[in-house]
């Protein structure tokens, strides 16, 4: 491989990083400000708009370690924001669900989130952003 293709891979790698780390940290400073940390909010986030899911499953739904969600639902439950269910057909299977205080927390602050959000990439034009998610889907494809 030649050198300048290899610098141009290892700068592409250091501004996506930077970029993420950006966006990142002004979505969980965000987030923090309601009282969740960011793991908390992608929990109840998944379970509030795609309905209730077995505890097992959200860790890879939101990419976090199977260990750190028992963590994480223990701490929502105290809040008062999830349940867990067990299954009526398989004693194994526990779910996750929304509770009624969940769903009005998130029925607040996910309008005012997914705006930040849209501002934030607002400095892209639609077919950019169209771009962007082709070019990116492309890069973490090819890895898997």
């Amino acid at each position: 491989m030649n050198d300048e293709k290899i610098q141009q891979s290892l700068k592409l790698f250091i501004v996506f990083s930077k970029a993420y780390r950006a966006v990142n940290e002004c979505v969980n400073q965000h987030i923090q400000q309601h009282g969740l940390h960011p793991t908390e909010f992608a929990v109840l986030e998944l379970l509030y708009h795609k309905g209730e899911q077995p505890l097992q499953q959200i860790g890879e739904k939101i990419l976090l370690a199977s260990g750190s969600i028992t963590y994480v639902v223990d701490k929502l439950e105290k809040k008062g924001f999830l349940r867990r269910a067990a299954c009526a057909k398989d004693r194994r299977v526990t779910y996750g669900q929304v509770t009624e205080a969940g769903a009005k927390l998130m029925e607040e602050i996910f309008p005012d989130h997914q705006k930040m959000i849209d501002e934030i990439m607002s400095v892209l034009s639609d077919d950019e952003k169209e771009t962007a998610i082709h070019l990116l889907k492309k890069i973490g494809l090819s890895i898997q």
